[in-house]
């Protein structure tokens, strides 16, 4: 897995600084050495130290220059003060600061005797040569940020003088615009950044490119990417050729694309670079031949093997030899879930399923695990499944793929993509003994059981007492005993999740409610019938909590002052603040009921670590605010009265047509019964759940408090840090009174990094993310094409919203989102259509949608991104797209 390191690079500098080194041979520098060096040089100096490949000569400045040429500079301390308190969204003051820092430093010179000992290094390598002069940060080449092309570099140089001049402004570039810009966005400090000069002889090739050691369009570690031009690489870097590009998967050349060259970038007489028109005969020659091309893969996987994860490499031929001028790791790759052995592996991604993509912190990670029967890994701070061994065998091939093809159809096709190459997942023999680890699933997915109604009441009864239960004897736990009490308590959470009578309930739901809409469709040509059928059902505690607070607005209404002081306030204190303004006492007593009944929802709240609403009441306070403005008095009884008489005509209409078809006595029987399966027992999907996280607050308030002790002895510096530890971790941690905090301080860095990539649906154990394809046919215009998942069509503004607390909605607003989870089951009554990036069929805003009666298609890729907040749009929850007006 790649390890983000900018923490270490903090230290490796400090022990550095004081060093006296100003100027190093590549040869001196190793990878080690980026405080002094910068990322650029650190991983040149470690290529020439490696056999067979050929780096061009140079030196570097080392960051001891650059803090020498800027010390004690009053006006440039002034400039980067100004630039602290800047945010990407102040790009003319970026612009402004960037030219005057860049200004100031070029006029900064090189101290007399560095420049002496640059021109005595110039003389010893060719006083006649032409040089390449290149930036190298510390903040670059990083295996969590590139910053790729963020500084300046200079190519075709000669002269000492001109070198001189193109070293400062080398070290100017660490304030380019986008330099600036891409260290606010990840964090970087600006102070703490400093920069490196490498000076190389200039390599004049024939032809140049750029190799990746995993394919960057599907991220496959085992297929090589090349990408090749004729002259300097920087035709291509900027993007004036296209060029021919060869793709080699275990050292076979798998795909070749001859790109017709028109022109191309080569190194002037007078200095500098120019570019020239090919000439037509040869605009169509392959730059490479194939026997080159094998022989730069070797090169590329030496170079990975070497620096120990896939890179992105620069790269040269002249005189039929290869130089590397740059190798870089490549950040954008999602990291893999790691097996215990070498077989193809499938994982499909638990967030999409669970709505929830973003990353868990290490203790919300085990303890997912710690309730699962199936298969997982971790990888990027989320879970995937491997369903390897199901895909295995035609039966459980066929079984995985009929549940995806009803909940996510992306998942569906994309495995289907994999099972149909033939040749990535062994076929298991007869006897099954092919892969030791396939999970039975717990359940029929096919059944239709007549359940009694009643089944709904007893299981919540049995859930509600068990957590009781638990909420009385994990009082008296502390220590240890603590640990062992919870593991054996989420033995009964595991048992409950996986009861076959409880998931028996859920499936007959869904399958009688696919039985619904597949059968009328063909008898009265009439879709979606189901979704109609499901408003208003009884039993579902998550659309409960949202009527719930919708009476909690209620109560708030009479009383402007109140209103007015909710609007405003930020701090948890409010429930005892507002009891002094009209109303506030009972107010705050409404308001804390709410809380002991669904304060342990949050959004993400599959992550143990998340904060619940309990414990930062403030934040269902937009909740609150929300409602009192786009809902009307009474809107809480109105919305449930109007869903059950819909569901109610719905179902007369049904059965009155069926009467008159042929046979029609027994298919309005039929369907008589399956309208009963989906009342009685749909309402019951969200229970389990909510089961669930009940149960991981009550282990966390109960984990904080030994999160306590290990504060009062020094072990931890916040209460929080004890979510960076794994379960088993945090236990030795408590058993033992020990703990390396420098652990604690790595996990947060690579949270950070977690935090800014996006988890696949389907990843292979090549690295392959492989992307599904809906099959709609005709797709309008303007239409971005995903799930329907409850019918209906209808327009207006959509309202982008990635955080709710944020959330701002107008009455008739459509809210558009990355995922939904029970936590924002509010603000859809005060909505009127969902979109979401991620969900399928029977995800959480799949089924409030339906029961509220809400056009809604789910699956929308990059749908925050592709639709502007307060665009006009057009949501088609039958036919499952979103277009844009």
């Amino acid at each position: 897995m790649q390890q983000p390191i900018n923490s270490k690079i903090n230290s490796q500098f400090l022990q550095m600084e004081n060093k006296n080194d100003l100027l190093l041979e590549l040869q001196e520098v190793d990878k080690t050495m980026i405080g002094l060096v910068g990322g650029k040089a650190a991983s040149l100096g470690e290529l020439t130290k490696m056999d067979a490949i050929e780096v061009p000569r140079g030196f570097c400045l080392t960051t001891n220059v650059y803090k020498r040429i800027i010390q004690n500079n009053t006006e440039l301390e002034s400039l980067l003060r100004e630039i602290e308190f800047l945010e990407v969204k102040d790009r003319e003051k970026i612009r402004e600061a960037s030219a005057r820092v860049r200004m100031l430093i070029e006029k900064l010179l090189v101290p007399v005797d560095i420049a002496d000992e640059i021109a005595r290094r110039i003389a010893g390598l060719g006083e006649k040569d032409a040089y390449a002069i290149r930036s190298s940060a510390t903040a670059e080449d990083l295996p969590t940020a590139s910053f790729a092309g963020q500084q300046d570099s200079y190519l075709n140089i000669t002269g000492v003088d001109s070198i001189l001049q193109h070293i400062s402004k080398c070290f100017a570039s660490l304030f380019t615009e986008r330099a600036i810009v891409y260290r606010i966005q990840n964090g970087f400090n600006h102070r703490k950044v400093y920069l490196s000069v490498i000076v190389q002889k200039m390599i004049f090739p024939e032809v140049a490119g750029i190799m990746f050691t995993a394919d960057p369009v599907t991220s496959n570690r085992k297929i090589t990417s090349i990408d090749a031009s004729f002259g300097l690489g920087e035709s291509l870097v900027s993007g004036l050729v296209n060029p021919d590009v060869f793709k080699l998967y275990k050292g076979k050349l798998i795909d070749k694309k001859i790109s017709a060259k028109k022109t191309a970038v080569y190194s002037s007489e007078q200095g500098g670079t120019i570019k020239q028109e090919i000439a037509a005969a040869k605009q169509n020659i392959q730059t490479l031949t194939d026997e080159q091309v094998f022989w730069l893969e070797q090169i590329g996987r030496k170079i990975e093997a070497h620096f120990g994860q896939p890179q992105d490499i620069e790269w040269c031929l002249a005189d039929n030899i290869f130089y590397i001028v740059q190798s870089r790791p490549i950040t954008t790759l999602f990291p893999i879930p790691r097996a215990n052995d070498q077989e193809n592996r499938v994982y499909v991604s638990v967030g999409h399923q669970q709505m929830m993509t973003d990353p868990i912190k290490p203790l919300g990670l085990s303890f997912f695990l710690l309730t699962t029967h199936a298969t997982m890994r971790t990888a990027g701070g989320r879970l995937f499944v491997d369903l390897t061994a199901m895909l295995s065998s035609p039966d459980g091939s066929k079984k995985v793929l009929d549940i995806f093809g009803k909940s996510d159809p992306l998942i569906k096709d994309a495995l289907l993509t994999v099972v149909e190459r033939g040749d990535f997942i062994k076929c298991m023999p007869a006897d099954g003994s092919a892969l030791h680890n396939k999970a039975p699933l717990p359940i029929d997915f096919n059944t239709l059981s007549d359940f009694d109604p009643a089944i709904v009441f007893d299981l919540f009864k049995k859930g509600q007492d068990s957590i009781l239960q638990l909420q009385q004897n994990i009082q008296s736990k502390s220590g240890p005993g603590l640990f062992d009490f919870i593991l054996e308590d989420v033995q009964q959470l595991k048992k409950s999740l996986s009861d076959p009578q409880s998931l028996g309930v859920i499936v007959t739901a869904m399958n009688a409610a696919a039985w619904l809409n597949e059968k009328m469709e063909e008898w009265l040509n009439e879709k979606k019938v189901a979704d109609t059928i499901s408003q208003s059902v009884p039993n579902n505690i998550t659309s409960e909590m949202g009527l719930a607070l919708l009476e909690l607005v209620d109560r708030i209404r009479p009383y402007p002052a109140l209103i007015n002081y909710l609007q405003q306030v930020t701090n948890d204190d409010f429930l005892d603040e507002m009891t002094k303004l009209e109303g506030g006492r009972e107010i705050s007593g409404a308001i804390r009921d709410f809380l002991q009944k669904y304060g342990m929802r949050c959004a993400g709240e599959i992550d143990i670590t998340r904060t619940r609403w309990a414990e930062k009441p403030v934040s269902i306070l937009p909740l609150l605010t929300s409602g009192i403005k786009s809902q009307a008095p009474g809107a809480s009884k109105r919305k449930f009265e109007q869903g059950l008489q819909e569901a109610q005509r719905k179902e007369e209409d049904l059965l009155s047509r069926l009467k008159q078809l042929p046979e029609g006595e027994q298919k309005a029987k039929e369907t008589k019964r399956m309208i009963d399966l989906v009342r009685n027992l749909s309402g019951y999907r969200e229970y389990p759940k909510y089961s669930m996280v009940n149960r991981y607050f009550l282990y966390k308030l109960a984990l904080l408090k030994e999160a306590e002790q290990l504060l009062s002895a020094g072990l931890i510096r916040q209460k929080e840090d004890i979510y960076y530890l794994a379960f088993d971790e945090l236990r030795e941690v408590v058993r033992t009174g020990k703990l390396d905090y420098q652990m604690i301080i790595d996990r947060k860095e690579e949270y950070k990094w977690f935090e800014k990539i996006n988890p696949p649906r389907v990843i292979t154990s090549d690295g392959e993310i492989v992307s599904g394809k809906y099959k709609h046919k005709n797709l309008p215009p303007n239409a971005i094409a995903g799930l329907a998942v409850s019918s209906g069509i209808i327009e207006g503004k959509a309202r982008v919203i990635l955080n709710m607390e944020e959330a701002k909605l107008e009455p008739g607003d459509i809210l558009v989102t990355s995922f939904t989870d029970p936590s924002w089951t509010p603000l859809f009554l005060s909505v009127k259509a969902l979109v979401t990036e991620v969900g399928g069929l029977m995800t959480h805003g799949a089924v409030i949608a339906r029961e509220y009666g809400l056009p809604a298609v789910v699956g929308v890729e990059n749908a925050t991104k592709l639709i502007s907040d307060g665009q006009q749009i057009r949501v088609n929850g039958t036919e499952g797209y979103v277009e844009l007006i």
